[in-house]
């Protein structure tokens, strides 16, 4: 509820809602009108990192999350809300102010689809200090990564989630879980560009790999519960609109 105006008191009206103020200032009762806040604000923040160009069976996770995040924007000018867009890396690389309708839409999704990053790595924790910084009222937050982040982001989330309707939506890819064997592989760290030659054929290096992915997981899901923000993941290969569904069923319940 939003404050609408100030009004003399009439029949009916709940006395909890007198201005004392006003009321002592003209010796007769006045009220404060109150009215629901329809219109909501989206914000989409978007890790743009170069781990998110990679994919092995349908599409590149940075695809999933374009079209995860145009479903999310006219779902929201459906209901006439606005809608904006944060890109980020270890910096935010774009900020679109959140506006409604079609045509703001359409450009978010183009710069979803065709804008270059100018860095590789990514800051999660420094993403959500700008979000603070730029947004004082209540917002929904959608967090779309592959939250493979060596910042400490729990601190700021928990203070977004405070204060915004946060929720994180981690995009992954079916290879990432498990270390195939293929003998002796180099492999290539997207972020940094380093090197590095595996043998894939060890039972020791594909459990600690394995091991290491499921931490991760854990972790991302621990911060999220911590911070009392919402959190799903949601594979590249698969249909992400039974996800979405199911989470935004639990949540409205809660």
């Amino acid at each position: 509820m939003i404050f609408s105006e100030i009004r003399p008191y009439q029949y009916g009206d709940d006395v909890r809602n007198i201005d004392w103020n006003k009321t002592a200032h003209f010796n007769e009762p006045y009220v404060k009108v109150f009215e629901e806040e329809r219109e909501l604000t989206m914000i989409l923040m978007v890790d743009v990192s170069a781990s998110e160009e990679f994919g092995t069976k349908k599409q590149f996770k940075s695809d999933t999350i374009a079209e995860i995040c145009a479903t999310l924007a006219f779902s929201a000018i459906t209901y006439n809300d606005k809608v904006g867009l944060i890109l980020f890396s270890e910096e935010i690389e774009l900020f679109i102010p959140p506006k409604k309708g079609k045509k703001h839409v359409l450009r978010i999704i183009r710069e979803l689809v065709n804008y270059a990053p100018k860095n590789k790595k990514n800051n999660l924790s420094h993403a959500l200090r700008f979000l603070m910084d730029s947004f004082k009222r209540k917002t929904n937050i959608f967090i779309l990564s592959d939250f493979i982040d060596e910042s400490n982001y729990l601190k700021n989330l928990k203070i977004a989630a405070k204060k915004h309707d946060v929720t994180g939506i981690r995009i992954y890819d079916e290879k990432e879980s498990v270390l195939p064997d293929v003998g002796m592989v180099t492999f290539c760290d997207n972020e940094t560009g380093g090197q590095k030659l595996i043998n894939t054929s060890s039972v020791l290096v594909r459990r600690q790999y394995e091991r290491y992915y499921k931490n991760a997981v854990a972790q991302y899901n621990k911060n999220f519960n911590l911070s009392g923000a919402g959190n799903l993941s949601i594979r590249t290969d698969e249909d992400y609109i039974k996800p979405l569904l199911n989470y935004f069923k639990k949540h409205s319940v809660k």
